[in-house]
């Protein structure tokens, strides 16, 4: 048997839904004094499904909490075989975890689970972002006069959006309290939530209508800081500018914002 053929030999082993090895494989072993080949392999299998289990219990810890030991190691096994990993990195080993418990779950229990593993792993693409070069009170303390009414901005790498049908946030923070889980609740109207890393840690915000509007307007529809304040002026008239100032200073204290280039 070449090499390349015994390793996908192996591979195939590790990725089988049962722990005992194929007999012509397991013929390509030598056991020990102390330990079989049959039983060796097994220990492999089992270790292998056990690392994998260990990575999705730190990515989505939430669910584990939400879920328990019992159903949590049921649902990440039936993910797993689904979608083995396939990068070198463990990193990306959740990247379909969401879309999964969708497709396993019926639907009444899926839809709040599966918002609250986007949440978890928005976390984790937060975390990894590139820093990027944010905006602070600082650069605008410096901005000269003129300079402000064609202000455009951007949002910073890392920042991540998940719109909230459920009281996602609310469940996501008690596991992480470990205190009281709340039941499971629809919201209406539902909520944007960002998700940054400023300063090497994430935090994150629910963001009202208004704001996540005037936010949406100048970081993705491109207004300028003149546009926001004249939309603004719609719903607060003369105090239109220091509502944008307001929001705008708080963007920048967050470190959601980068300043998009001419």
């Amino acid at each position: 048997m070449r090499l390349t053929d015994w390793q996908l030999a192996f591979e195939q082993h590790l990725l089988s839904e049962t722990p005992v090895a194929n007999s012509g494989f397991a013929a390509t072993l030598l056991g020990g004094p102390t330990l079989d080949v049959d039983t060796g392999l097994a220990i492999y299998h089992n270790a292998y499904l056990s690392r994998l289990q260990e990575v999705l219990r730190h990515d989505f810890s939430a669910i584990f909490y939400w879920l328990g030991d019992d159903e949590f190691a049921s649902l990440t096994e039936a993910y797993v075989r689904r979608y083995p990993s396939a990068h070198y990195s463990l990193r990306w080993l959740g990247e379909r975890f969401p879309a999964f418990i969708l497709e396993h779950l019926v639907a009444e229990q899926s839809a709040p689970l599966a918002e609250l593993a986007r949440l978890e792993w928005t976390f984790t693409l937060a975390f990894d972002a590139p820093q990027g070069e944010p905006l602070t009170l600082d650069d605008m303390a410096h901005l000269a006069p003129e300079d402000w009414p064609g202000l455009q901005v951007t949002l910073a790498p890392s920042v991540q959006q998940i719109l909230c049908r459920f009281n996602t946030v609310a469940i996501w923070r008690a596991s992480k309290d470990e205190s009281d889980f709340p039941h499971s609740q629809a919201l209406d109207p539902a909520q944007i939530c960002l998700v940054w890393r400023h300063q090497n840690v994430c935090h994150y915000r629910s963001l009202e209508p208004a704001e996540m509007c005037a936010l949406a307007g100048m970081v993705t529809t491109g207004w300028c800081f003149s546009e926001l304040c004249a939309e603004l002026a719609v719903t607060y008239a003369e105090g239109a500018p220091l509502q944008a100032v307001t929001w705008l200073k708080q963007w920048i204290q967050d470190g959601l914002l980068e300043r998009r280039a001419p």
